[in-house]
C-alpha cells in the first residue's frame, strides 16, 4: 500500500518543511512511503522520496558531515589561503530616500556562495542526495554536494546616502552600499562582487532606477599592515520631475508672469504695489516648500532654489521701481521742478527708444498741428496785447481830460451833475466813468489770465511727470520681460536630462 502526502510550504520555511517530511515518515512507518510536495509560484517545489530525503542515508549524510565539524575553521587546505566568498544582491525595491535626514531604505535578497572541502560527499553513496540544508553556519543555508555553500538573506536596509542637491528637481542621487569583514582580513576572505539581479524590483514613484553597479575595494589602514576587502553597490537613481514641474515649477512661472502685469496697471488705480507685495509673498511661501523637504547643508544650492532667488530679486526690484513710478506719477510742479535733463532723457528720448505717443524730437503731422496752433495763440496774444495797449492809451487820455476841466465844472459835477448846462463837461465826466470801469475789467483780465497760465503750467508739469512714469513703466515692463525669459530659459535647460 502506498500513500501520497501534498503539504503547501512557504519560500520562507521550506527549512522547516524538511523537519516536518521527516517527522511524517516516521509516524506512517519510516522509509517505505514516498512523500511528494505542491508549491505555489511563490514557493520552492520539491519532490523527494522518504528513501533520499530523511532515510538512511540522510541520516547518514548528517552524521559523517557533522561529525567533527567546527564552524570557526576556516575550510582551507592551507592556513595562508583565503576562503573566496562572492556577495551578491537582488534589490527588490527602493522604499525611501530620505533627502532631509540623508537616508536610504531598500529592501533586498543578499546572495553568499563559497565553497567548505568539509562539506563534500558523492551523491552515489548516499542514495543520490545532491543538496541538502545546513543550519551550522547560518540558517536557510543550502549546501551542494561539491561543498558550494549558497545563503540567501532577505534585508531591509536603512544606509546613510549622501545627498546633491545641486540640480533639485532634475537630479541624479547615487547612494552606496557597502559590505565587507572587519573580523577577518583580506588574507582569510576574498570577498568578490557578484551578480546584481534586477528582474523582481518593484518601481518607485518617485525615483527611477538607473543601475547598480558593483566595485570591490581594497584598503590598508595605519593600524594594521594586512587589506581589508570591500564589496560596494552603488544605487543610481534619477528623480521623476512631474511631480514637482506641476507643483512647484509652472506655478512659480505663472506668479511671476503677474509681475509683469505689475508694469501694465495704471498708477491710478492704486494696486500696483499690493500686487508687487502679493506676489513676493507667494514665492516666499514656495520656498519655503521647498527648502523643508532639502537637507539642512551649505554644500550647494538647488536649482529651483537659486530660480526662486532670481524671480524675488525681480519681484524685489519691481516693488521698488513701482515706488518710484507712483512718486513720478503723483508729483507736482509746486514740489518737485523737472530738470533740462531730466526731461530731454524721460520725455524725448526714451519715449522716441520705446516707440510711446511722445515721439522725441522726430517730426509728424501731430507736431505741425502743435506748431500751427501755437502760431494762433500767439496771433491772438498779440491781438490781445493790443486792446490791452488801446485801453491804456484810453485811461491815460480820460486822466489827462479829467485834469484838464475848469474847477468850477469840477464843482458843477460834484454837486450835481443833471443840472449842468455844461454839455462838455458831461461828457468828460462820462468818459472818466468808462475809463475806471474799463481799468478795472483790465484788472479782473490780468488776473485771470495769470491764474489761467498757472493752472495750464501746473496741468503742464503735471502730464509731463506722469508721461515720464508711464515711460518708465513701459522700460520696466520689456527689461522685466526680458530677464525672466531668459532666467526662465537659462536654468531650466541648464538642468541635466531635462526632457528625461
Amino acid at each position: 500500500m502506498s500513500m501520497k502526502l501534498s503539504v503547501y510550504v512557504p519560500a520562507t520555511s521550506i527549512y522547516r518543511f524538511v523537519l516536518l517530511v521527516c517527522l511524517a515518515a516516521k509516524v506512517f512507518g519510516g522509509s517505505g512511503y514516498p512523500f511528494g510536495t505542491h508549491l505555489s509560484s511563490d514557493s520552492y517545489i520539491l519532490s523527494l522520496k522518504s528513501e533520499s530525503l530523511c532515510g538512511d542515508y540522510e541520516k547518514l549524510l548528517y552524521k559523517q558531515l557533522l561529525a567533527g565539524y567546527d564552524p570557526l575553521i576556516r575550510p582551507v587546505d592551507n592556513e595562508s589561503e583565503p576562503v573566496n566568498v562572492t556577495l551578491g544582491i537582488d534589490l527588490q525595491q527602493i522604499i525611501d530616500i530620505d533627502e532631509k535626514n540623508q537616508l536610504i531604505q531598500t529592501n533586498v535578497w543578499l546572495r553568499y556562495d563559497w565553497k567548505d572541502k568539509y562539506l563534500r560527499w558523492k551523491p552515489k553513496e548516499y542514495g543520490n542526495v545532491h543538496t541538502t540544508f545546513d543550519s551550522t553556519w547560518h540558517t536557510n543555508a543550502i549546501v551542494n554536494h561539491d561543498g558550494t555553500i549558497s545563503w540567501l538573506p532577505p534585508a531591509i536596509i536603512k544606509s546613510s546616502c549622501k545627498i546633491d542637491i545641486t540640480w533639485f528637481p532634475f537630479d541624479d542621487q547615487k547612494c552606496t552600499l557597502k559590505f565587507g569583514s572587519w573580523t577577518y582580513s583580506g588574507y582569510q576572505i576574498n570577498l568578490m562582487p557578484g551578480k546584481v539581479v534586477t528582474d523582481t524590483y518593484i518601481e518607485n514613484g518617485e525615483w527611477i532606477l538607473m543601475g547598480v553597479p558593483v566595485k570591490r575595494n581594497t584598503f590598508k589602514y595605519a593600524c594594521c599592515p594586512e587589506p581589508y576587502i570591500d564589496v560596494t553597490f552603488t544605487i543610481w537613481v534619477r528623480r521623476r520631475t512631474l511631480y514637482y514641474g506641476f507643483n512647484l515649477i509652472i506655478p512659480c512661472i505663472l506668479i511671476s508672469t503677474i509681475t509683469l502685469l505689475d508694469f501694465s496697471l495704471p498708477p491710478d488705480a492704486g494696486e500696483k504695489l499690493t500686487l508687487g507685495i502679493s506676489v513676493f509673498m507667494s514665492l516666499c511661501v514656495f520656498l519655503i516648500v521647498v527648502s523643508e523637504s532639502m537637507p539642512h547643508t551649505s554644500d550647494a544650492v538647488p536649482l529651483i532654489g537659486t530660480y526662486f532667488s532670481c524671480i524675488m530679486i525681480v519681484v524685489s526690484a519691481s516693488v521698488v521701481l513701482t515706488v518710484l513710478v507712483l512718486n513720478f506719477h503723483h508729483r507736482t510742479g509746486e514740489t518737485h521742478h523737472m530738470s533740462p535733463t531730466v526731461r530731454l532723457l524721460l520725455l524725448d528720448w526714451l519715449p522716441w527708444l520705446l516707440m510711446m505717443k511722445r515721439p522725441g524730437r522726430r517730426f509728424k503731422s501731430s507736431t505741425f498741428k502743435r506748431a500751427k496752433n501755437i502760431c494762433e495763440l500767439q496771433t491772438k496774444e498779440r491781438s490781445s496785447r493790443s486792446l490791452m495797449a488801446n485801453i491804456l492809451d484810453f485811461e491815460e487820455k480820460a486822466a489827462l481830460r479829467k485834469e484838464g476841466l475848469p474847477d468850477e465844472v469840477k464843482d458843477c459835477c460834484l454837486k450835481d451833475g443833471h443840472h449842468s448846462s455844461n454839455a462838455s463837461a458831461k461828457k468828460a465826466l462820462l468818459e472818466r466813468s468808462v475809463g475806471w470801469e474799463l481799468v478795472s475789467i483790465l484788472k479782473e483780465l490780468r488776473f485771470i489770465c495769470d491764474r489761467i497760465r498757472k493752472e495750464d503750467e501746473e496741468h503742464e508739469v503735471i502730464s509731463d511727470w506722469k508721461f515720464a512714469a508711464m515711460a518708465i513703466d513701459r522700460l520696466c515692463l520689456i527689461v522685466f520681460t526680458t530677464f525672466l525669459t531668459g532666467t526662465t530659459c537659462a536654468i531650466l535647460f541648464a538642468a541635466p536630462h531635462l526632457y528625461a
